[in-house]
């Protein structure tokens, strides 16, 4: 297969008055988990819509494996796997990797073993014969991928797989994922944590407001935007003074509800300078921390707001 998993050029889609999505073009390439990081609204779930064929964009292009999203070569190249749990909740996890095998097309004689194997893998077989809604929140997680993928697909949307389980479920999601990986399987990957992004994913692409504004590995996004920057927060537990946040925006700073993140070049000089602007403020600081660039303060200054928001 010489075309991308997904390629997407210049795709617009409104719905009214709001652009959900306003050119955007990004390519997923082959045995690739691409990370989607976007605030709420910025656009993510419109493109993982039309990438499922669940959406038809206004205008660009949308191919996967070079088919249309709506093509059927496509849907049986394609998993997806929603952020809501889409199970059977009276049927047990056996039952429902069988139903919705037959829904992808497995032929009788070949859908229990693949049931089989994907219980296995989502280390779900002990509790393959009981009632999912009797499952607990990671498990139901895990079952949630595991229907996703028995057909095998060679793309794999995940989104938001992570939410609301534990961390010994968590861990076994990543396992579940860094497998799909290690057979060559291309994931487009949301998610509301950036620790996940900056484990799992080999390129992350930041969409808002319907534009990917960045797209990269973490070390070229935070080369291109903070450079060799370090960061320095402050946080002084009540929201800051108009007059402050104008001088430390002056400085590149971006602002949560009651701290500023303020790009340093130079610790020795730039950090007393900004104590200093806090002082002249009469704003009290509750809290002081200098690190590296990361990913979330490459997000935040890229888009003025956390990843959460």
């Amino acid at each position: 297969m010489a075309s991308p998993p997904i390629a997407a050029r210049d795709l617009t889609k409104s719905f009214g008055a709001r652009r959900a999505l306003d050119g955007v073009t990004l390519t997923l390439g082959a045995g690739e988990i691409l990370g989607l990081l976007g605030p709420n609204g910025a656009g993510k779930t419109t493109f993982v819509r039309s990438v499922v064929g669940r959406v038809r964009p206004d205008a660009g292009s949308l191919s996967l494996f070079g088919f249309a999203p709506s093509d059927r070569d496509a849907a049986a190249l394609r998993g997806w796997v929603p952020q809501e749990i889409a199970l059977y909740p009276l049927l047990s996890p056996r039952e429902n990797l069988v139903s919705f095998g037959r829904y992808q097309g497995l032929r009788s004689d070949d859908v229990a073993a693949a049931a089989e194997r994907t219980l296995a893998w989502a280390a779900l077989t002990e509790r393959a014969d009981e009632r999912t809604d009797r499952l607990s929140g990671g498990m139901k997680r895990r079952l949630n991928i595991a229907v996703g993928t028995i057909h095998r697909p060679r793309l794999l949307l995940l989104d938001e797989p992570t939410v609301g389980v534990d961390p010994q479920s968590r861990e076994r999601i990543y396992g579940m994922i860094e497998e799909l990986r290690s057979e060559g399987v291309s994931i487009l990957y949301t998610t509301h944590y950036m620790e996940e992004a900056e484990r799992l994913c080999d390129r992350i692409a930041i969409i808002d407001h319907g534009r990917i504004i960045a797209d990269g590995t973490r070390e070229e996004l935070v080369r291109s935007t903070l450079g060799k920057s370090r960061v320095l927060t402050v946080d002084s537990g009540a929201p800051l003074p108009e007059g402050l946040r104008q001088k430390l925006a002056e400085r590149g700073a971006t602002m949560k509800a009651s701290a500023a993140v303020v790009p340093v070049e130079e610790p020795a000089k730039d950090v007393p300078e900004i104590l200093d602007l806090f002082r002249r403020e009469e704003t009290p600081v509750a809290d002081l921390r200098l690190a590296t660039a990361s990913l979330e303060s490459v997000f935040l200054h890229l888009t003025g707001r956390d990843l959460r928001e």
